[in-house]
């Protein structure tokens, strides 16, 4: 994930929302169910919570909450509801830069004085948007599924040096967001990285957590327990609920059995980790013009 080709201020004013990026650069790790659970844990809180899904081709984290949407409407059961915006898809050119960003910039629109927390959920791979979603980061979660080729995608450390070998995986590219980020307003988001798709005979425990230990100190994150493989996230993605959702019978999932409350239980753990609920506080009314989320992506011109 190359910055040279952004070059963007963040401002050193304080922000008020505090802004949780689901990121990795290899697809299909669990982002999106990660950040709809996290929306629904805040929000469950009392939090007031947007979240924005920037995976201009896939939509997963749009399409779960229009399937959210959707089982109210079936139901006439309420459920927490985040405020939720996607950003139309551009090609990955330097000519479309110029949209995104503007698309960007529309969906943040307003964000700081009106939610405590925005959830983004990014795609895969190296794309503009995600970037600078990056640079927005005051939380960074990134799910790895159980698997040696997840955890290379990572990076991987050399035997005796334990040091990032050059040129290896995510990990240096949000070494570099980062360093872009402290430089411009002295602060260094949190970074936590958690197993996903961890086999349930595992007892939790995944198979390549030993070495997330061993590279965590080293590449600057903190390591999560794992969330087990249960097909209960499919059923609960297709109805638009998480394993935070309360039951009563008129759900795809009506009643809350063992997968359930197991899983309800890693998300909190998860939660847990995160340790977001200190930063839950009573907003100030933003003042007219450039909030301070917004001018956290302007470019330097």
């Amino acid at each position: 994930m190359n910055a040279s080709g952004v070059s963007a201020s963040v401002s050193a004013a304080p922000r008020r929302a505090h802004v949780i990026v689901c990121g990795n650069a290899k697809g299909g790790t669990g982002k999106s169910t990660f950040a709809m659970h996290v929306a629904v844990a805040l929000l469950r809180a009392g939090n007031r919570v947007a979240t924005i899904d920037l995976d201009t081709a896939q939509q997963s984290l749009t399409r779960y909450v229009e399937n959210r949407r959707r089982w109210v409407r079936a139901t006439g059961i309420a459920v927490a509801l985040p405020d939720h915006r996607d950003v139309p898809h551009h090609a990955h050119d330097a000519a479309s830069e110029g949209a995104a960003f503007a698309a960007l910039a529309h969906a943040l629109a307003g964000v700081d004085a009106a939610f405590d927390f925005v959830v983004i959920d990014i795609a895969a791979g190296d794309t503009f948007l995600g970037r600078l979603a990056h640079r927005l980061a005051d939380t960074l979660i990134t799910p790895l599924n159980d698997s040696p080729i997840d955890l290379r995608a990572l990076g991987s450390l050399q035997p005796l040096a334990r040091r990032p070998l050059s040129g290896s995986g995510y990990a240096l590219a949000v070494a570099q967001a980062r360093e872009e980020r402290r430089r411009a307003d002295g602060k260094l988001f949190d970074w936590i990285v958690a197993c996903n798709r961890v086999p349930v005979t595992a007892a939790g425990e995944a198979r390549i957590a030993p070495r997330l230990r061993d590279m965590a100190s080293t590449l600057g994150f903190r390591f999560a327990d794992g969330i087990s493989q249960r097909a209960l996230f499919d059923e609960l993605f297709a109805a638009g609920l998480t394993a935070f959702d309360e039951y009563d019978g008129r759900s795809a999932s009506s009643r809350p059995n063992l997968a359930h409350l197991a899983a309800r239980q890693e998300m909190r753990r998860l939660m847990d980790r995160m340790d977001l609920h200190h930063t839950r506080t009573s907003l100030p009314v933003g003042e007219p013009g450039t909030s301070p989320t917004e001018a956290a992506i302007t470019p330097a011109l």
